[in-house]
């Protein structure tokens, strides 16, 4: 079994224990944080109702910088996958395309959950033994200062209607690209990790959890001490096959300038793996 530490975020050791298990498992669950589980439901609620009943979406088609819209035909391939995702999304920056008709609240979601990663990422860079942290450019809370890349992804899996491509799944097998992703509890499970010996395990969609993995930057800039997790969303079986999933991740990003390790800056890294995503021919930079 994957040695996954369930976290209370207000224990006295849960530094210790976020920090361990994510050097052993890439992976942790935290309890018991400061996001209130009615406000994430109520996102999610409001972007469900969104998705499903509005075309408004096509509206805001994702722009050069990566914000709005993204249908389920230009949806991602994961790397080393075949088939596209079953799956639409939106990406939300305080900069970027948002929609008219939605409220706010989101963006509360947005701030509480990057001060979360913020504070969990220190927690990072305390535990980091004295030796891996000689090899961050700077210190971990600095690389995120004035970041204008951190990501708010409102995703929808659509029900499975039967006549989805042979092979085809709500999100194939991949890793995040970013130093760490803060994921509150979908409204429905299939979300899994893998550990290191290629088993998958389920994570739990408690309502009131939130599920964090380390990225390919963090397990870049510590030179492979925080493992990047491997992980995929099922496809549901039965009653769960007929609705949707909603997941909402917070992806927390350097910034763009920011030396990740061997001259490589978060943005040239960020560009190599969204080419991949895109199906383009990576330029390395």
């Amino acid at each position: 079994m994957m040695n996954v530490a369930v976290v209370d975020y207000q224990a006295t050791d849960a530094h210790q224990q976020f920090a361990r298990s994510l050097k052993e498992t890439g992976f942790a669950v935290i309890v018991n944080h400061p996001i209130a589980p009615s406000l994430i439901e109520q996102v999610q609620n409001e972007w469900l109702e969104y998705f499903t009943s509005s075309d408004d979406k096509y509206t805001y088609i994702r722009s050069d910088q990566g914000d709005g819209y993204f249908a389920p035909d230009v949806s991602e391939t994961a790397k080393g996958a075949a088939l596209k995702d079953l799956k639409e999304f939106f990406h939300v920056y305080p900069w970027g395309q948002y929609p008219a008709a939605m409220s706010q609240i989101t963006f509360a979601l947005y701030e509480q959950a990057t001060n979360v990663a913020k504070t969990l990422l220190g927690w990072v860079e305390r535990y980091t033994p004295a030796e891996v942290a000689a090899g961050y450019s700077m210190p971990l809370s600095h690389m995120v200062q004035d970041s204008k890349r951190t990501l708010l992804r409102v995703l929808r899996y659509p029900p499975l209607r039967g006549d989805e491509p042979v092979g085809a799944v709500r999100a194939a097998a991949h890793e995040d690209i970013n130093l760490i992703t803060v994921l509150p509890a979908a409204n429905e499970p299939g979300l899994q990790v893998k550990d290191l010996d290629g088993n998958w395990h389920d994570v739990p969609c408690d309502p009131g959890s939130l599920a964090i993995n380390a990225g390919d930057m963090l397990q870049y800039a510590s030179n492979g001490y925080f493992p990047s997790t491997t992980h995929q969303v099922i496809n549901p079986t039965g009653e769960s096959a007929t609705r949707s999933r909603v997941s909402m991740p917070l992806f927390l990003h350097p910034a763009d300038e920011v030396v990740l390790a061997d001259g490589r800056t978060a943005k040239s890294f960020l560009d190599e793996r969204i080419a991949v995503l895109r199906g383009e021919r990576p330029t390395v930079g």
